[in-house]
């Protein structure tokens, strides 16, 4: 998206350029394969790379033994690191798991495993996403395991179990293993990470961390051990009250039946009471992982509805952290950093529906994995195009600083009749205008979908408008 291509360093580049692949030119064409299929990121791959040239040299590229998901990752972490040691604010690491299926891939059927209910194949995803934590920028990806889910050997012990390196919840655990102890990083995890033996290594990393409670758990109050222990979830609830707050409820649609069934919620403007206090949370009873006794010293957040509709239960969530909890700002800033959680479920949209990733087409794991990087990559970009319409400054930025300036011709000449400057704010409307977004007073402000919808109608007009100037002119 940014002018002069020639003088400029893409993006492509600036991840590439240092990977480990064994070959400069590797390293060149794999920026060149990333910043071709930026500009088109949806369809198959040959949609992704139009030149049948290009999608040979890029197939010829996945079969080179140094290029593998490792190498791939390790060039995109360590450019997302760069990126977080030149950001000033604090940075949330978003932890979260995503199935991809690739049943379809029946050559592969070994070299899968289960996914779903059991009767599809494909691999967990396990993803760390660095997001800025004031702004709720998208840094970059800073990790990506690719997990093959074991079958559970029949009448396994607790302590066979705890043995496998294979079990699904040392996901979380192998997702911080390159983040290091810096007290600027916060890792934000759902429910499946309240494992005690994720909550004592985030106890010891040296990060913050913030983690939603899902299991039923004793706590001492305060930091010092007392005579007896209460529940967590009973404690929390007989907390004093801080502060409360109201936000809208979105609609939610009920799903009846299987694992994922719930029930149906209204939209509405709700009022939360906000709780939070110092626990130390004791060891299970039954120990699944590899873990001390010791109980570990946090802070609790409990944020509950207040008076919800007649036949619904209340909304409300239980967080464990580290980060000290005395007052209601305290809480509020936890509250604040899990609300950016949702990003990372953005991602694996964007890998899905913006990427199409389940839809790549191999027959072997050597050509899959690394694609899989790659489109990951790719959907972060998805993410990023929301972020550069949501700049503080972007009513006052002429897009001409971030965005080539025939993209500006063509789209202010669909939008506008003419050709004219735009600001960047300008621009991503008119681009979300494209992609279906009404841009209405009441409309909410529009998210990467509507604008890669724009995106990708837009490089399809650019095709008409660069063929037009080589006719003309000889050149693009």
């Amino acid at each position: 998206m940014h002018a002069n291509y020639a003088s400029e360093t893409t993006l492509g580049h600036s991840i590439f350029d240092q990977a480990a692949f064994g070959d400069v030119r590797r390293n060149a064409r794999m920026a060149e394969s990333f910043d071709a299929m930026k500009r088109n990121p949806g369809g198959s791959l040959p949609d992704k790379l139009s030149n049948p040239a290009d999608l040979r040299a890029f197939y010829r590229l996945l079969d080179c033994k140094d290029v593998t998901h490792e190498t791939m990752i390790a060039a995109i972490r360590n450019h997302t690191f760069a990126k977080i040691a030149a950001c000033p604010d604090p940075v949330l690491m978003l932890h979260d798991a995503t199935e991809l299926d690739y049943s379809s891939l029946k050559s592969l059927a070994d070299d899968l495993a289960q996914i779903g209910n059991g009767s599809r194949r494909g691999y967990v995803c396990q993803n760390v996403l660095a997001v800025n934590a004031k702004t709720g920028a998208v840094l970059g990806l800073a990790d990506q395991i690719l997990h093959k889910r074991a079958k559970t050997p029949k009448k396994e012990t607790k302590a066979q179990l705890r043995a496998r390196d294979s079990r699904e919840s040392l996901l979380w655990l192998k997702g911080t293993k390159h983040l290091g102890q810096d007290s600027r990083l916060m890792d934000v995890c759902d429910r499946g990470a309240d494992t005690f033996e994720f909550l004592e290594h985030e106890v010891k990393s040296g990060r913050q961390f913030l983690i939603r409670s899902s299991k039923v758990r004793k706590v001492y109050p305060g930091h010092e051990v007392a005579e007896e222990t209460q529940y967590l979830a009973e404690y929390a609830q007989q907390l004093p009250v801080l502060d409360a707050f109201t936000m809208d409820v979105q609609f939610q649609k009920g799903i009846s039946g299987g694992d994922k069934a719930r029930k149906a919620r209204t939209a509405r403007n709700a009022e939360f009471s906000v709780q939070g206090a110092a626990v130390l949370v004791c060891r299970p009873h039954v120990k699944t992982g590899n873990h001390g006794d010791a109980p570990l010293p946090m802070y609790v957040v409990r944020v509950c509805e207040v008076d919800p509709p007649v036949g619904e239960k209340p909304l409300q969530w239980t967080l464990l952290t580290n980060k000290p909890i005395k007052t209601f700002k305290d809480a509020w800033d936890v509250i604040e950093c899990y609300e950016k959680r949702w990003v990372v479920e953005e991602l694996h949209k964007g890998m899905k529906t913006g990427c199409k990733i389940e839809s790549i087409q191999f027959t072997t794991v050597g050509r899959l994995q690394p694609a899989i990087a790659l489109f990951t990559a790719l959907a972060v970009t998805l993410l990023n195009l929301r972020d550069m319409s949501r700049t503080k400054d972007a009513q006052k930025i002429d897009a001409s600083e971030v965005i080539d300036s025939d993209y500006i011709v063509v789209l202010s000449m669909w939008r506008f009749g003419q050709a004219k400057s735009l600001t960047v704010h300008e621009f991503f409307y008119a681009l979300a205008r494209l992609g279906g977004h009404q841009n209405r007073r009441s409309d909410n402000p529009p998210g990467w979908i509507v604008i890669w919808r724009g995106w990708a109608k837009l490089q399809n007009m650019m095709l008409g408008y660069q063929a037009a100037k080589t006719k003309r002119y000889g050149k693009t």
